[in-house]
């Protein structure tokens, strides 16, 4: 229910706020007030009265906006694909998500705690990937909620989702990086296997995306199966 506030209680507030010298504990009534009997309040305590009243008044027409463009009133998303294939689509996204999180987290604990004569090479190196696949988290993500539905961000929907195995314990420097190279193939093929779907609506942009994120994994993977050569 709204609060109820008349122009006399604004007008008794502002005033006294105005004029700190017109009142104290009791005092006459002020300009706001004459012809009531109630007496002026302490200009600290109407200045704090009048924050509050303004603050009530200003939650309630706030909750009226949140109700008024509220879940019953979104928006219809009109983009040229239907949602029953945005649905699809956001399905095989949210598992290129998790893929791509999973992976970031093993590159994140490789890079701590790798070790060996390549210490500072690899260390660099893992640190560089990692924030390559920290920006296309965010990436996938905000494509997901640009076609109307909301992306996952909970670890355990990840790990459920997710075809990369995490490793919780603290393999060899060699180890670490046949693991990544499999990780990053892992996301490339995930990636690969949504196009069918967004050729057949041309759903472009998300095409774009993946063709984007399948270039860097193949290139990292490369990179990364380039320093098992020999060995």
């Amino acid at each position: 229910m709204r609060p109820r506030i008349n122009n006399r209680q604004r007008r008794h507030a502002a005033y006294l706020t105005a004029k700190p010298g017109a009142s104290q504990i009791i005092g006459p009534p002020c300009v706001a007030c004459l012809g009531s009997r109630s007496r002026c309040l302490p200009p600290l305590v109407a200045s704090l009265w009048l924050q509050a009243v303004t603050s009530l008044d200003t939650v309630w027409r706030t909750c009226l906006i949140i109700k008024h463009h509220g879940k019953g009133n979104r928006m219809a998303i009109d983009i040229g694909i239907s949602e029953e294939d945005r649905k699809s689509i956001v399905d095989g996204l949210s598992r290129l998500l998790s893929d791509t999180y999973v992976l970031y987290l093993k590159t994140h604990n490789f890079h701590w705690n790798v070790t060996g004569p390549a210490f500072r090479t690899l260390h660099l190196m893992f640190e560089e990937q990692y924030n390559e696949l920290a920006l296309a988290v965010d990436s996938i993500a905000e494509r997901i909620r640009a076609l109307g539905f909301p992306a996952p961000g909970a670890y355990s929907i990840y790990a459920r989702l997710s075809s990369i195995k995490e490793e919780e314990g603290v393999p060899a420097a060699d180890e670490m990086i046949k693991q990544l190279v499999e990780g990053q193939e892992a996301v490339t093929r995930t990636a690969r296997g949504i196009f069918p779907l967004l050729d057949k609506v041309s759903d472009e942009p998300t095409a774009d995306l993946l063709t984007q994120r399948m270039q860097v994994h193949e290139k990292t993977a490369w990179m990364l199966r380039s320093l098992l050569e020999g060995k």
